[in-house]
């Protein structure tokens, strides 16, 4: 009896699990699957590819090996960050190209997780933070497109397309004033349930979709076809996973302290592999890149259930529902307007994220100032006019024709100018600090 009541605990507490992170899962192939023009039953069969591949990469990632995987209760998803530039690829390559850069960005990872550490100083907060911030603003119109119904619609911009979407904004914003523990973790969830729910008697919802799907199907690489590889979108795809990794070293420190498990360089290298590996099973069948999942992290806390059993049935459990395309095909019966209301609050979070990241950059130093202001300033030139430097030779296109790329390299080549062999306050603090013990320990000596 015991055993069992063990054994349904953890189920419980994978279900949660998977329905903190679900509502965020589904929304990235919705978004970037409607910019590439997929619709029906090849956006479901997205849907159901990317669930089944965020379960495969949280199973890597809970399989500590030799080789890979760091064993602490982490679930993977899509982030955000990626979501713009894979748009950008998309509406120039389709998905072969999304395919095919993500491909490479996760040799790119696999090959940075043994030396990353080392190179972690060229990315500083000042460098993360206005990258963030680039992608997230990049992601807003998505969100306020939506919000009308979607540009080209029947009724953008009406009464009752907007009347939805704040809706459902307000709805989250008052459950995570109202609530705390895991119906906060579920408010953007349980807000896309009840405003689909609301576009139903709006008669914005059609069921005749689902009838006609299966109960199960396997799931097949390069679903969408063979990978293209284009150098632009190579380069973005790369940076996104420069970035998660910056992102997710936050996450393992965080749940390390949290489940009181220190981990160390080796143990790093091997979640960087894991992630590394994750982004390359989303590549192979034409998914997302995958990294770690911070909401996670926060139910982690609440629960203090600090066990990767709870994951590994969240992982397989996701696995499943990705084999069950009727899953699929009722996601995409979400009414535009309501993934507009979510991705508003959710992207603009990415905003936020990058302004979290800048507040730890010395903004007494006027340099740092004209690194965000250059930076964010290029990479929203380049996306509000993208043919800018279209008469440029080819070569130098691939660093200028996106947006966020061209705001990245510009960031990393002021902050190298204004900040190469210079020590950060944090930096300096720590060097003193150890410069003291040292004279102490010499002075007793």
């Amino acid at each position: 009896m015991e055993t069992m009541h063990k054994y349904g605990k953890i189920l419980s507490l994978g279900i949660q699990h998977m329905l903190a992170m679900y509502g965020g899962a589904v929304i990235v192939p919705l978004i970037v699957g409607g910019a590439v023009g997929l619709k029906g039953t090849e956006l479901a069969l997205l849907v159901s590819i990317d669930l089944a591949a965020c379960g495969v990469a949280t199973l890597l990632q809970a399989w500590k090996n030799r080789f890979f995987g760091i064993g602490l209760p982490i679930v993977m998803g899509c982030t955000f960050i990626a979501v713009s530039p894979m748009m950008i690829i998309g509406k120039s390559y389709g998905m072969p190209g999304i395919c095919g850069a993500i491909l490479v960005a996760g040799l790119v990872v696999l090959i940075f997780s043994t030396f990353f550490g080392k190179i972690a100083s060229l990315f500083p907060p000042v460098v993360v933070g206005s990258i963030v911030m680039i992608i997230g603003i990049t992601l807003i119109p998505v969100a306020v497109s939506n919000l009308g119904g979607g540009v080209g619609a029947k009724g953008f911009g009406s009464v009752q397309n907007l009347t939805l979407g704040f809706g459902v904004l307000v709805l989250i914003i008052l459950m995570n004033r109202f609530f705390k523990g895991f119906m906060q973790a579920i408010s953007i969830l349980l807000s896309i349930v009840i405003g689909t729910v609301a576009g139903y008697f709006m008669g914005l919802v059609d069921f005749s979709s689902v009838s006609g799907s299966a109960w199960f199907s396997l799931i097949h690489p390069f679903s969408f076809g063979m990978p293209t590889f284009h150098a632009d979108a190579i380069v973005a795809m790369s940076i996104v996973g420069i970035v998660s990794m910056i992102e997710t070293t936050g996450v393992y420190l965080a749940l390390s302290e949290i489940c009181g498990q220190p981990i160390g360089e080796r143990a790093m290298q091997h979640g960087y592999r894991a992630e590394g590996l994750a982004i390359l099973v989303g590549g192979l069948f034409n998914a997302f890149p995958y990294t770690t999942f911070s909401q996670n992290v926060g139910l982690v806390q609440m629960t203090r259930v600090k066990t990767r059993a709870v994951t590994i049935v969240c992982g397989i459990m996701l696995v499943l529902l990705g084999l069950i395309p009727k899953i699929g095909a009722v996601t995409i019966l979400i009414p535009n307007a309501v993934i507009g209301g979510a991705t508003l609050a959710m992207f603009g979070m990415v905003i936020a994220s990058g302004v979290r990241m800048l507040g730890k950059t010395d903004f007494s130093r006027q340099e740092n100032l004209l690194v965000i202001a250059c930076s964010v300033g290029v990479g929203l030139g380049v996306t509000v006019q993208p043919d800018l430097f279209a008469k440029f030779p080819k070569l130098i296109q691939i660093l200028t024709n996106n947006g966020i790329v061209s705001g990245s390299f510009t960031a990393l080549i002021l902050n190298l100018i204004f900040n190469a062999g210079r020590r950060t306050e944090e930096e300096n603090a720590t060097h003193l600090s150890k410069q003291l013990m040292a004279e102490t320990s010499a002075a007793k000596s």
